[in-house]
């Protein structure tokens, strides 16, 4: 294990963001061709989401929760990196945060169960919280 590693799981973030914005285009673009919908009338995200079925909504939700959480996820990456700390709990970590939040976007995306969807989310959390949390730790008994 290198430094480097932790640049895996955070490209992996990264890519899955891709992903999904693909996947909302591709349903927003079809269903709105399909269905002759003038891009005005989408004006907003409010007026968008009141005129179409929540399948084709879920892609865009999904994509604002990967610009909420894994913004820290993203900053603690760097920071264990540019720190020289990475190491294998870090990166444990950081795999079970890219596992999970693929399985909930996965989730969100498809059949969009509740209940499997916020397990996915509070494994992701519990991980990333426990790298923020050792972070927090250590710069603290650097401090002291």
């Amino acid at each position: 294990m290198t430094q480097d590693s932790i640049f895996i799981p955070f490209l992996g973030m990264m890519l899955l963001t891709f992903i999904v914005w693909i996947y909302m285009f591709i349903q927003r673009l079809v269903y709105m061709t399909a269905n002759n919908i003038d891009p005005q009338r989408a004006i907003s995200p409010d007026k968008f989401n009141a005129m179409v079925p929540d399948p084709v909504c879920a892609p865009g939700h999904n994509l604002r929760n990967l610009v909420e959480l894994p913004l820290l996820f993203y900053a603690l990456c760097i920071y264990l990196y540019l720190t020289s700390q990475v190491d294998t709990g870090y990166l444990y970590a950081a795999y079970i945060f890219l596992g999970f939040r693929v399985l909930h976007s996965f989730v969100q995306c498809t059949f969009n169960n509740v209940n499997l969807r916020f397990a996915a989310y509070i494994v992701a959390s519990a991980a990333l919280w426990y790298m923020m949390i050792r972070s927090i730790i250590n710069v603290l008994s650097l401090m002291s």
